[in-house]
């Protein structure tokens, strides 16, 4: 008789439930919705001892997610060290998400998209602080304790613009993480010319988690309240979302030329821009600063693409719960939303890897490319 098969969610991040793992071709898992919330699509576990083992891996609940839509044309991602990624035959059916392979090790690891844990995050804060533009600024604490990191990059002087870029209010969407990774090293390069030049002009305010709880939880969108941090920012409370009130507190202080908010889409398999189209202040000028950033950027990113994308609100219809609109509203400001697929991206696909965490980072670098563009002409 076998050795069963071992199935557990790593404490930093994972999620899933084990139904039944008693047989390789048949093992039954769900996954665990948002504490104090009923969001759930994020999965992240760990398969011991599966080695050479044909695995037919069902999530049954896939079908009442957050995002069914999300599942066509998916595949889940695997790996054996936790730093590279590979695409495996997934498929939606019946309500449920197949997930298909034979492991090639006695330990590995399967995942809604690349995780980026608190660790990763710890070493990315740790690693960028070693450069000598960086400063570290007290920004509060989680519900659950854990710092909020600000990172000032630049030093502050008389007519700089302040550029604000954060990521991961929804936790699941780890992308975003990933994408800092390349945007950090880039604009701490200092044999980078457009990072040098950019910083001459402007400084930075980066959080690269906005939401440490969430994503140490396992969870898809919310924070250990149970709130979508991404609806907070016209109200919120130290009770209920204290991440958004931090950073809305030292954007006072600022002030905002620029608001970038890096994110990830379940359903669209491309790479997009949400502006903030709908707020009383758009006019021709932001409309004029969107436009110039995202011609930057396809210039600057074969990944980059303008035809697909969210609908776009009426006047006066934007949402004021959302940080991109509050924050364009409040400072007058170019703010935009930008969104990444945990599919592959459509525009250039890549049967491997799909849109991966090198991807992202790649992204990230490509991104600072579009802000050199319109430094001078966000105020």
């Amino acid at each position: 008789m076998s050795d069963p098969i071992l199935i557990t969610a790593p404490p930093d991040s994972g999620n899933v439930e084990v139904l039944s793992a008693d047989r390789p071709g048949d093992i039954r898992l769900a996954m665990r919705p948002d504490t104090a919330a009923p969001n759930f699509q994020w999965f992240y576990f760990r398969v011991s001892g599966a080695k050479d083992m044909p695995l037919k891996m069902t999530i049954e609940n896939a079908g009442t997610s957050s995002y069914v839509d999300g599942w066509k044309n998916y595949r889940a991602v695997v790996s054996t060290d936790g730093e590279r990624w590979t695409r495996v035959p997934t498929r939606y059916e019946d309500g449920t998400l197949i997930i298909e392979h034979t492991p090639p090790a006695g330990v590995l690891w399967y995942a809604y998209f690349a995780p980026y844990d608190l660790h990763r995050h710890d070493r990315l804060i740790a690693h960028t602080l070693g450069s000598p533009l960086v400063e570290y600024l007290p920004c509060g604490q989680s519900l659950d304790g854990n710092p909020m990191d600000l990172l000032r990059i630049g030093t502050p002087g008389e007519g700089k613009r302040a550029f604000w870029v954060i990521g991961r209010q929804h936790p699941g969407e780890t992308m975003g993480s990933w994408w800092m990774e390349g945007f950090l090293r880039r604009l701490t390069d200092h044999r980078d010319p457009a990072a040098r030049a950019l910083l001459d002009k402007a400084v930075f305010y980066v959080v690269p988690l906005m939401n440490p709880d969430g994503a140490r939880r396992g969870h898809l969108r919310t924070n250990a309240a149970g709130t979508d941090l991404n609806r907070a920012w016209a109200e919120p409370s130290l009770q209920g979302s204290p991440e958004v009130f931090f950073v809305r507190e030292m954007m006072e202080k600022t002030g905002v030329d620029f608001f970038l908010d890096v994110h990830g889409d379940e359903a669209i398999a491309n790479n997009f821009i949400a502006g903030a189209e709908g707020i009383e202040r758009w006019g021709d000028r932001l409309a004029g600063l969107q436009k110039a950033f995202q011609d930057a950027l396809l210039e600057a990113s074969d990944a980059f693409q303008t035809k697909e994308g969210y609908p776009i609100p009426g006047p006066g219809k934007a949402n004021p719960k959302i940080a991109t609109n509050w924050v364009s509203q409040r400072f007058d400001a170019l703010g935009m939303t930008l969104e990444m697929p945990f599919k592959d991206a459509a525009i250039k696909p890549d049967p491997t890897y799909g849109w991966s965490s090198d991807r992202c980072a790649q992204f990230g670098r490509d991104c600072l490319t579009a802000m050199h563009a319109v430094v001078d002409k966000v105020r």
